[in-house]
């Protein structure tokens, strides 16, 4: 009975389409618990977990609350897909900083032989860039290239980039 309603809430019409709220919970249950620990580290295991489950509760709470705000203005199909958009913009985000940290220290440049300042806005704009790009890539992997090729170009038009995308 609660998984027919959790299905009609979400529009799943086919069950292979429950793999991405099963994921996305595990990727909050993730970031909930490298947040616990991330603060709590010191206090022990126990305690990281106990943290991590209460941040879960409250990132849970805050995601359904900015999943009602945006299912009006995000065109999906379907209220499942905001699930598989949100995991993207996860995952690129993460993505950018494993690929703009060693792509800065292969340049030489360390926080030790530049300025902090620029060295950060180096990171900063080395990051954006490639966020654009894996943004669409995963956006294609996951099945919404449509949703995150016009998020794209939005987004290039607010840098004053029209006439690339043009």
């Amino acid at each position: 009975m609660h998984m027919e309603k959790f299905k009609k809430h979400w529009e799943i019409q086919h069950n292979w389409q429950l793999l991405f709220p099963f994921l996305g919970l595990v990727i909050l249950g993730y970031s909930a618990f490298k947040i616990a620990n991330g603060i709590l580290k010191t206090y022990g295991l126990i305690i990281s977990i106990v943290a991590a489950i209460a941040i879960f509760f409250v990132l849970l709470k805050f995601i359904l609350f900015i999943f009602k705000k945006l299912e009006k203005k995000w065109i999906l199909d379907y209220k499942w897909e905001m699930i598989r958009v949100f995991m993207v913009f996860a995952i690129t985000g993460s993505s950018s900083l494993f690929v703009g940290r060693p792509l800065i220290y292969a340049m030489g440049i360390t926080k030790e032989n530049l300025n902090p300042i620029l060295y950060w806005f180096l990171f900063l704009i080395i990051g954006l860039i490639f966020y654009q790009i894996l943004l669409v890539s995963y956006g294609w992997l996951f099945g919404q290239f449509k949703f995150f090729w016009e998020f794209e170009k939005k987004m290039l038009r607010r840098f004053g980039l029209k006439r690339f995308i043009d």
